[in-house]
């Protein structure tokens, strides 16, 4: 693949695999440099790439593999700061940010507690809009098995934000 070709397939996935490695990795520097180890890995199997069927589910897919050796590795420190969100909003006063933050905090923690296979699940689908069909292309997953595990991870992400807001 020429350096053209790379530009056109490759490149304009870089925003939406920016977002996967953020989703898992939760701070902003790690995302970029675990974009930026992928688009190198992607660029050095650049003569293979068309060999592939979709390098869009490749590049997701190393993405994937590189955000979860990070995970794993002894030196990940793991962070994330909430006030990075920007919930300001004209419209919304101060009692209601503030509001807005601890809910999302309780939302970020509840999802960071569900299991691995199921926070990707839900980045993928409601943060990303894969169709179903195109995250079993990614995560070689059967289609019912996504429809269920999504089903399970919002269930159990709703559980443990209504067990922190009902004070249960």
């Amino acid at each position: 693949m020429e350096l053209q070709a790379f530009k056109s397939k490759v490149l304009p996935l870089k925003d939406r695999l920016y977002r996967i490695a953020l989703g898992m990795l939760k701070s902003i520097p790690e995302a970029e440099d675990a974009l930026q180890d992928v688009m190198v890995k992607l660029w050095n199997k650049r003569e293979q790439l068309n060999e592939y069927k979709s390098i869009e589910a490749l590049a997701v897919t190393v993405t994937k593999n590189l955000c979860l050796d990070r995970l794993k590795s002894k030196k990940y420190r793991h962070h994330f700061d909430v006030q990075e969100l920007q919930m300001e909003s004209p419209s919304v006063g101060p009692e209601k940010g503030l509001e807005l933050k601890e809910s999302m905090s309780v939302m970020l923690e509840a999802f960071n507690r569900l299991p691995e296979q199921q926070r990707i699940l839900i980045m993928l689908r409601d943060v990303e809009g894969y169709s179903y069909e195109e995250i079993a292309e990614q995560t070689g997953l059967q289609v019912n098995n996504i429809r269920v595990g999504l089903s399970r991870a919002r269930k159990n992400a709703r559980a443990e934000y209504l067990k922190v807001n009902t004070y249960e």
